[in-house]
């Protein structure tokens, strides 16, 4: 037998399955119901497009659940249903793309290829050295990132002013500290009589 090929010999590199036919009779194992049972949400058109977590209706395990602080709310950035999201950029990439003098504004880091999008945020972050003096013009800085490039005789441009945001302050109440007596509250000085001993001595000389 030749291992040449030919039409004789010729087959596929893996076997093909053949496609399940449903609804061709009784005998054929899938038919009447073609293989989907009776009635019900699954024996209908569409029924394999319900959304991940779907329960049939009733409320669904993610919301049965009790939540966290935190995720919800718009202080809890980049994380939770307010998540934003910038495009970094470290002053080590700005050291190799950019020469002395230049001027770093977000269409010129499009140009080098340092960002994608023009509509996006553009933050620099600090990591690396940064020896060249550049005017760079972004949307947000790190700290790191503003101390190196005013360090190297540089100037830092924001685009979007930095949002403050609000610190729980704890209350703590001071432990009240009782007063001494002093010793001209504790005795009378002499020649003075308490009041309720004046009123005694009237009582008994009115008696």
């Amino acid at each position: 037998m030749s291992d040449e090929l030919n039409l004789s010999n010729l087959k596929p590199a893996q076997q093909r399955k053949a496609r399940k036919r449903i609804g061709r009779g009784l005998g054929s194992g899938k038919g009447r119901y073609s293989g989907r049972g009776i009635k019900g949400q699954k024996s209908r058109a569409g029924s394999n497009k319900m959304p991940a977590g779907f329960e049939g209706g009733q409320m669904p395990i993610d919301m049965r659940v009790g939540k966290l602080r935190g995720n919800t709310s718009a202080d809890a950035m980049p994380i939770g249903p307010f998540r934003t999201y910038s495009q970094p950029v470290n002053v080590a990439s700005l050291e190799e793309r950019f020469e002395t003098g230049a001027d770093v504004t977000p269409e010129a880091l499009k140009a080098a290829g340092l960002i994608s999008k023009l509509l996006v945020d553009v933050k620099v972050l600090g990591e690396g050295d940064l020896t060249k003096k550049l005017s760079v013009t972004a949307h947000s800085f790190s700290k790191s990132a503003a101390e190196k490039i005013e360090a190297a005789g540089g100037t830092v441009t924001r685009l979007r002013e930095p949002v403050e945001r609000k610190k729980k302050r704890h209350k703590v109440s001071a432990p009240a500290v009782e007063e001494p007596e002093t010793e001209a509250e504790a005795t009378p000085e002499p020649g003075e009589v308490e009041p309720e001993e004046t009123d005694v001595e009237n009582q008994e000389n009115g008696s």
